[in-house]
């Protein structure tokens, strides 16, 4: 079990690297005000959440504590992520504050995981 809950955290590390990434990538662009939402963003969003939901189920099925209010709270902060993102994504430019809220909850969503124990 151990194997298959370490594969899922690649995963849902590879899903966040690919929603800042392509928030970075945007940086230069935020500024000049032709930020777009990138396909990887959306794609690094989905794939926290599938495998964000399937690491709760894989440490419960493993008799391991969950924290479900910081899960609950992580996965707030994602849907606003993934609406923001879905909801924009065919514009050919996105708005500074809808973009800057999606890097900023990014980058929040990573401190919860890390620092809130």
């Amino acid at each position: 079990m151990d194997v298959l809950i370490n594969v899922f955290v690649a995963l849902h590390i590879i899903g966040i690297a690919s929603l800042l990434g392509g928030f970075l990538t945007q940086m230069k662009a935020m500024g000049a005000g032709t930020a777009r939402f990138v396909p990887a963003m959306l794609h690094g969003a989905l794939t926290m959440l599938v495998t964000g939901v399937a690491l709760v189920g894989l440490n419960q099925a493993d008799d391991q504590s969950v924290n479900n209010i910081k899960i609950g709270v992580k996965l707030l902060v994602l849907i606003v992520i993934l609406a923001l993102v879905y909801v924009k994504r065919d514009e050919e430019k996105a708005g500074k504050g809808a973009f800057a809220a999606v890097g900023g909850l990014t980058v929040a969503n990573i401190f919860i995981a890390t620092l809130w124990t």
